[in-house]
């Protein structure tokens, strides 16, 4: 389509919709015409795209005719209940949400870890969970070279993990505990401000969290690793955006620091931040706003008798790389 595409955002009020919106711009993506929706109340504010307003619609079966793209952060409901509109209007989603991400027809991709899995895509293409997008962007180019074996991570992920009402209840709890002022948590379950909370998602009968399970099984669909042994802790921090993890990994061949440095050097979406001794390291207030994952930290396991084992710290923006960027970037790979 020389002249562009026809491109849908759903969801496009919330704060990884604006995201999309600004990242499709950044990225100059090929808009012929922008649609926005969103829910009845959303309907009818505007938006910029390239300095014009764009009135934001509501979500209908109908919004989807002569759409060729349709990014979706709506949440999962909405996601299973405009599927069967968009698919059967001829426009390929691209999805936010959790929904599909398991489903074995529906590829789930990160365009620097598996573009190739976008080819058998049946309407529907899934982004993953933020923090396996961040961590496999890092982790990717390092299995392809040495083969993963296993896989342990701590998570320290932002407010914005919860969208724009856990960044702000950050702020507005970070105020009210230096005034002295009582605390409710409405977007947590626990107060955030000054705070740690390793709760992330629902708890399952085996004492993990479904977040954390997402990372496991994300993980082993998209390094196509059924078997990859896979745990982790999943903790949100008082960081406004942009998550951290530390990465415990072990390889089928030996891998030093240095080969990994190498490797990492070399891999698109990736930002080595690996210098100590002048104290740089990834941190989420430098990876925020950037498109590249930062890494660093890389030192061998010394936990091992034998080189096979890495411990790196990554840092990526949640709402970019581990959302609105990564599914231009499936836009653009379409």
């Amino acid at each position: 389509m020389a002249n562009g595409y026809n491109v849908a955002v759903a969801g496009a009020t919330g704060a990884v919709g604006v995201e999309m919106i600004k990242t499709l711009e950044k990225r100059n993506f090929p808009v012929k015409n922008l649609k926005l929706l969103a829910s009845a109340r959303s309907a009818g504010k505007t938006l910029k795209f390239k300095g014009e307003d764009v009135v934001v619609e509501e979500m209908t079966e109908a919004s989807f005719r002569g759409v060729d793209i349709a990014l979706f952060s709506a949440g999962g409901d909405i996601s299973r209940q405009f599927r069967p509109a968009v698919v059967s209007a001829g426009a390929v989603m691209i999805d936010n949400s959790s929904a599909f991400r398991m489903e074995k027809d529906v590829p789930l991709v990160v365009p620097e870890v598996n573009p190739e899995d976008i080819k058998w895509n049946k309407g529907v293409i899934a982004n993953p969970n933020c923090t396996t997008a961040i961590m496999l962007v890092a982790v990717a180019p390092l299995h392809r070279a040495k083969k993963l074996r296993r896989l342990v991570a701590a998570t320290y992920q932002a407010a914005s993990g919860a969208g724009a009402k856990g960044m702000e209840e950050l702020i507005l709890q970070t105020r009210q505990v230096l005034d002295n002022q009582p605390i409710v948590p409405r977007a947590f379950v626990h107060r955030i401000a000054f705070n740690l909370i390793p709760h992330i998602d629902s708890f399952q009968e085996n004492g993990y969290t479904k977040e954390e399970f997402k990372m496991v099984n994300e993980s082993r669909k998209m390094l196509h690793l059924p078997e990859l042994k896979v745990s982790c802790t999943c903790v949100r921090i008082p960081a406004l955006r942009a998550h951290s993890e530390a990465l415990n990994l072990e390889f089928e061949e030996e891998i030093t620091p240095e080969e990994a440095r190498e490797i990492l050097r070399r891999s698109p979406g990736v930002q080595l931040a690996d210098d100590p001794q002048n104290k740089v390291y990834p941190m989420p207030v430098d990876a925020t706003e950037k498109y590249d994952v930062l890494v660093g930290r890389i030192r061998q396991d010394i936990s091992r008798d034998d080189k096979r084992g890495l411990d790196i710290f990554v840092s990526g923006d949640q709402l970019l790389k581990g959302a609105a960027l990564n599914a231009v970037q499936i836009a653009e790979l379409l």
